[in-house]
């Protein structure tokens, strides 16, 4: 059973990302299925830091807006998402070409959600394990 509230594509998720930092930073959505939500991102100029590696912060990022992307998607109405806390643990690097980023829920509560973010390298080795806590915000 889906946990999504919201219906969407993969097109409107990366239209809806056109012009802010998740487009700078080259993430692209690239898969929704019924309890996850997975995405892409280039490891080049813009992803790394000066030694040539992942930047953590790139990784935080790609993390952060995957789990604020699905918390947005399991709100209704004109609730929207806010990080209140990330964390990130950075267990391999990566130096080039593309890391995979996969989202799941740990608790969707009415004001709160817990996700779990992991980011894969290209031989599909974990790189670093994010936890997200986003808040649900009601428009006044």
């Amino acid at each position: 059973m889906a946990i999504w509230k919201r219906e969407t594509t993969l097109l409107q998720l990366n239209q809806r990302s056109a012009g802010c930092m998740v487009e700078h930073l080259g993430i692209r959505f690239t898969a929704l299925t019924d309890d996850s939500l997975a995405a892409m991102m280039p490891v080049d100029h813009r992803t790394t830091q000066p030694f040539g590696l992942l930047h953590g912060g790139a990784s935080a990022a790609l993390a952060e807006t995957l789990g604020s992307m699905a918390g947005y998607l399991c709100t209704t109405g004109d609730d929207y998402i806010v990080g209140l806390e990330i964390n990130a643990n950075h267990i391999r690097s990566a130096r080039e070409g593309e890391v995979r980023g996969v989202c799941r829920p740990l608790h969707l509560g009415r004001s709160h959600q817990v996700w779990q973010i992991e980011i894969f390298d290209q031989q599909d080795q974990l790189c670093c394990i994010s936890r997200l806590t986003t808040s649900v915000m009601q428009r006044q």
